[in-house]
Parts: structure tokens; C-alpha cells; sequence
């Protein structure tokens, strides 16, 4: 998965460039006894596609001359930076200072001990989307800084659509009566997620279980709750899609690129995908620019509860210097630095006042829709083993969408194995 453009999109991105800040910042809840905590500082993100990160950095440096940050890059993959920072973490070292991570993996590094909890004065968490708190928090604590949001939008052809005289689905039945007639009737593939075994595809499950009213694991992940009739009906619905055509053999493959290219290059009716996808879909060399729009994700009654996606802040449990790392944060975190990663680096901010300015809204059309959607959704299932908690999701689901295990099959194959995760065996 590309770490630029997974679920959450999780570069720290363009919009950084600041000069000024000079507030008090959060403080680390429990800082190390051995120092007063300040000190140069390492920052560690998966690799910097934007090109912008240098400058946000050299800004704080230039301001913050005996608490200089030093950039480390891991590669682009999200599976491999994850797989580094655990390692470093795992073993103890204070190489990394602050961390930027996925959302999903905040419950995982916290349940683990490595990551300190932050004391929220300091931060604008009363200026956050009220979902996006969520995804920082493990059994009451909270341990990182939202940085980035982000939730899945459905994209679909307008043009086609308008020719029809139809609207955009509100709700999973007019979205199988649309992909299976209109995109008949224009020779195109009606609906496609990303449902290739992986965290796209965990994402785009929980999507559809939790639409339907139903969740993987509830309890700060200490209980499996998948044995519902809602998760039997989310799944039912993306294999229903596959089993009568409306969703095509080759979105079995997809990843969030490659369904991005077959909706840009015309090929698909509808697409559920982040919102980066706007802005390439937008671009001149698009077939379907100025030819489609977004709406939140349906669900089996009404708009459904997609996934929040997005990265966090997070300082190392043995990092020397903590209160540094936590002005960091706040600086990272403050509403300056939000508008301009909606404005250079194009990823949803996490501040709830930029959603509703009018010259953004101008310059980014989709805002609304994004609040609307982020509002709406809901961190992933938490848990202190969410890497296995994933790949069984993904596993067992396109086991199902391949045909080989029925919806009802899938259901007691994940009660089984998720109970075997979370009971640690």
C-alpha cells in the first residue's frame, strides 16, 4: 500500500511551511526523570513525497536553535515503515522522538507501551472534527495528536447519471439498481472499492459491517462481535456485488491506485476512494474530468459510517526528550500549519473551522462532503493486536468475495480467528 495514498494518506505533507509559533505546546504526560526533557529531536514518517516537510522543519529549527529536529525517512510502504518503527520501538530505542503513524496503528503501539500518553494542555482538541478524537485515544487515554483525517467518498459519473436522470445513491439498493442498469447501458463496470487482501480491503469491510449497524470488536478490542446479522449483511452486500457482476472480477485486485486509474480512465460507474482521488480525477489528462462528483458513502437505509482514516502525532515512551517532542505536536498540530496541508499538500485537516471557510470551499468543492463524511465515520476496531486483527479481516472477506466461502461461512471463520487474536493465540 502506498504510504502516501493509503487509508490514511500518512505523509507528513505539504502544507508545513510555518515561521513564528511561539506558544506552549502539550506537555508528555509521564516525562523521563533523567533530564528536563528538551533537546534536539529525530522525527520519523514514512517517506516525504511532497517535498515540503524540509522547509516546515528548517522553520522550527531556525526558531528552536537548541531543540533542532533531524528528518528520518522510512520507505514509501506503509507495511514497512510500520515494520520499522515497531522494530526500533519494540527494542526499546530512543532513536525516534515523535512518530507519525496511521491512525489504525495508535491502539497497537499504545497497548504495547511505546508511545507515552500526552497531556492535552497545549493542544486544540476542542478545535478537531469530533470523530477524529477517536483515533488517538486507547481505554481513556490519550496518547497521540490527530494530524490528518481522511474517510472514503463515493465517486460517481455525473454526466452519466444526468443523462439518465438519475441522482447519486443514497443507499446500497439504488447504488445496485444504478451499477447494474446504467453502467450496462454504457458499456462500463459498475462498482469497485479496493479489495485486494489488505488493509484497503479490512477498511472497505468495516465500512460495510458498521453501515449496516454492526462491528468487528467492541471493547477497545477485547471482545469479537462480527457474529451479527448487521456484519452478515455488510458482507453480504460487497459479495452479492461480486456474485451477480455489479462489482467486476478485477476489483478483486485493486488497491487504491488501481481502482483511482480505472475510475479516471472511465471505466467504472461508481468508485469508493479517498479524497485525493478528486484532485488527479480533476486533472486535464483525466477522461472523466469535470464529469464527476462525490457523495458520501451509501448505506443499507441512508449515508453509511465510513472508516476515518489519516495519521496521528506520537512521542517514543524512551525518547530523552519528550517536551520538546511535545511542543513538536503542537506546533505541527496548530491551525496555520492545517490550512496549508489542505491547501499544498491536499489531505483533509483535522481542524472543523477550515470545513466551513468560503474561499476553501471555492478552491476544494468537495469540503462539505468530506465534513459530512468524516462526521460520520468511525475510527477502525481498536485493539493492542490490530495488525492480526487486520490480515484476518482481509483474508477471511476475500476468501468470500472470491466465491469460495459464503457470507455466512465468512462470519463464523472470523468469529473463530478474531477470538483466536484477541485472546492472544
Amino acid at each position: 500500500m502506498r504510504w502516501a495514498r493509503t487509508a490514511g494518506r500518512v505523509v507528513l505533507a505539504g502544507a508545513l511551511l510555518l515561521a513564528g509559533y511561539a506558544g506552549p505546546g502539550a506537555r508528555a504526560a509521564d516525562g523521563p526523570s533523567d533530564s528536563d526533557g528538551r533537546g534536539p529531536m529525530t522525527l520519523v514518517t514514512g517517506r516525504d513525497l511532497t517535498g515540503y516537510l524540509k522547509d516546515v522543519l528548517d522553520g522550527w529549527n531556525r526558531t528552536h536553535p537548541s531543540e533542532r529536529v533531524k528528518l528520518i525517512e522510512l520507505p514509501e510502504a506503509a507495511d514497512e515503515v510500520r515494520s520499522q518503527m515497531a522494530d526500533s520501538l519494540r527494542s526499546g530505542s530512543d532513536r525516534f522522538d515523535v512518530l507519525n503513524i496511521d491512525v489504525a496503528w495508535t491502539s497497537e503501539f499504545a497497548g504495547s507501551g511505546w508511545i507515552a500518553p500526552l497531556d492535552s494542555r497545549g493542544l486544540p482538541l476542542n478545535r478537531l472534527l469530533p470523530s477524529v478524537a477517536g483515533t488517538a485515544t486507547f481505554h481513556g487515554r490519550l496518547y497521540a495528536m490527530p494530524y490528518v483525517t481522511n474517510a472514503g467518498l463515493l465517486y460517481y459519473r455525473k454526466d452519466l447519471l444526468d443523462r439518465e436522470g438519475e441522482k447519486p445513491p443514497r443507499t446500497w439498493a439504488e447504488l445496485e439498481r444504478l451499477a447494474t442498469t446504467v453502467a450496462a447501458k454504457y458499456g462500463i463496470d459498475g462498482y469497485a472499492g479496493q479489495f485486494l487482501p489488505y488493509e484497503g480491503l479490512t477498511v472497505n469491510v468495516v465500512e460495510a459491517v458498521q453501515s449496516a449497524g454492526g462491528e468487528i470488536l467492541s471493547g477497545e478490542g477485547r471482545q469479537v462481535t462480527v457474529d451479527s446479522p448487521a456484519a452478515l449483511r455488510g458482507i453480504d452486500f460487497l459479495v452479492r456485488g461480486v456474485r451477480e457482476g455489479w462489482i467486476p472480477p478485477a476489483a478483486l485486485t485493486f488497491k487504491e491506485e488501481e481502482s483511482r486509474r480505472a475510475f479516471q480512465s472511465g471505466k467504472l460507474l461508481f468508485l469508493r476512494n479517498w479524497p485525493y482521488v478528486y484532485s488527479l480525477a480533476s486533472a486535464k489528462d483525466s477522461k472523466v474530468a469535470g464529469k464527476f462528483g462525490v457523495v458520501p458513502l451509501p448505506g443499507p437505509d441512508g449515508p453509511g459510517a465510513g472508516v476515518l482514516g489519516g495519521s496521528n502525532l506520537a512521542v517514543n515512551t524512551h525518547s530523552q526528550h519528550r517536551r520538546s517532542a511535545a511542543d513538536l505536536i503542537a506546533y505541527l498540530t496548530s491551525e496555520s500549519v492545517q490550512r496549508r496541508v489542505l491547501t499544498e499538500g491536499s489531505l483533509p485537516p483535522v481542524w472543523a473551522s477550515l470545513y466551513s471557510d468560503p474561499e476553501l470551499i471555492r478552491r476544494f468543492p468537495y469540503l462539505p462532503v468530506l465534513e459530512e463524511s468524516v462526521r460520520a465515520a468511525r475510527p477502525r476496531p481498536k485493539s493492542a493486536r490490530y495488525e492480526q486483527v487486520s490480515l484476518v479481516v482481509a483474508a477471511v472477506t476475500h476468501d468470500a468475495l472470491a466465491l469460495r466461502l459464503t457470507p455466512q461461512q465468512a462470519i463464523v471463520r472470523l468469529n473463530r480467528e478474531l477470538g483466536d487474536v484477541v485472546r492472544g493465540g
